[in-house]
């Protein structure tokens, strides 16, 4: 299954993140994991499964992940399973400050972004967009979450 892990990452963590699902997604012949300003037209090209992640800042993805996504031709992940993911404060860490556990309920977080995306531009959402912790703003990631990450891509492979 011909499968696209595309990222952005800040400051590594969310890099990591995408190189755990890639690995876990399946052999290195059928995945390619770019940095979005790696992507090429040709990549897009007879996907079976998209996986988009982004850092969570402003409670939106990343930019160029934002433009990367608008730059996508209409319907043309017409049957693609597609999945999207962020990186994230964890939520003790969100609720110790007020103003931000108020504007994330508002807000969220970038993955649901990514993942409405994704579907209007065609996809088929295999699972539910998945967020995964890092310790205050810039890391490191929480223990747990790289195995986590190849918990969640093993899902997704079951559910394509």
């Amino acid at each position: 299954m011909k499968t696209l892990v595309v990222y952005e990452s800040a400051y590594g963590n969310t890099e990591k993140i995408a190189l755990a699902i890639g690995q876990a997604l399946g052999a290195p012949e059928q995945v390619h994991i770019a940095r979005v300003t790696d992507v090429k037209p040709e990549h897009l090209a007879g996907l079976a499964l998209m996986v988009v992640g982004s850092p969570t800042q402003k409670f939106c993805p990343l930019g160029t992940i934002t433009r990367f996504l608008k730059t996508i031709p209409g319907r043309s992940l017409a049957g693609v399973k597609v999945a999207a993911f962020d990186t994230r404060m964890t939520e003790a860490d969100v609720q110790k400050i007020r103003i931000l556990a108020f504007f994330v309920s508002i807000f969220g977080y970038a993955a649901k972004p990514i993942a409405g995306r994704l579907v209007r531009k065609g996809g088929e959402l295999v699972l539910p967009p998945e967020g995964f912790y890092v310790a205050g703003t810039q890391g490191p990631l929480i223990e747990g979450e790289l195995e986590r990450a190849g918990q969640w891509a093993r899902r997704i492979v079951a559910a394509c």
